[in-house]
């Protein structure tokens, strides 16, 4: 799959997501060769935050245990791929309109965070602005990619209100679960 097509997955549900169904990864080849580095991103980048920028970026950033607050957020992003794949795979087959199969579901758990993993590069510059702005951007994008790929990787009957409920259930479950994490790295 070329990065264009890749590029254009949050944006339309008919171009890039029958040809990653039908490559059928599965859920171990998913969480090793695109959760796993993936989210180390965010842990790696926050602790060069919080040792490097210290109160230059957030008052109080410095006096941090860094290590021990991205080792558990890295844990933590980990387990969220799970959970949020098995929540993904409840939702939709809850619906009477949709259905979604545990490898789909999975390879919508791994793909819809991405960008929210990506957008830790911006952690690089001492901006707490430029990186709610990102992250912000960011989330927007992961709407995106679960709602077109719920439209392409469902098996369905047409039914675009029942993808915006599945999607709006999905991303208020991700949200918060992205809210706890948060929550981790503000409370140590």
């Amino acid at each position: 799959m070329n990065p264009i097509t890749v590029l254009r997955l949050p944006f339309t549900r008919s171009v890039g997501w029958k040809e990653l169904q039908q490559r059928r990864p599965s859920i171990p080849l998913l969480a090793w060769a695109i959760v796993f580095p993936m989210s180390l991103l965010p842990p790696v980048l926050l602790y060069y935050a919080g040792t490097h920028y210290g109160d230059a970026f957030v008052a109080g950033f410095a006096d941090r245990e860094w290590r021990f607050i991205t080792t558990i957020l890295f844990l933590a992003e980990l387990l969220t791929f799970f959970v949020m794949g098995w929540l993904i795979h409840a939702v939709v087959n809850s619906s009477r309109q949709l259905r979604i199969d545990y490898q789909d579901a999975y390879l919508l758990a791994a793909l819809a965070p991405l960008p929210l993993w990506s957008s830790a590069i911006v952690l690089l510059i001492p901006s707490l602005l430029l990186n709610a702005l990102a992250v912000l951007v960011a989330l927007g994008i992961s709407i995106g990619l679960v709602y077109h790929g719920l439209q392409a990787l469902c098996q369905r009957q047409d039914e675009d209100v029942e993808t915006m409920a599945a999607t709006y259930t999905i991303m208020a479950a991700g949200v918060l679960a992205w809210g706890l994490l948060m929550a981790i790295v503000w409370a140590y």
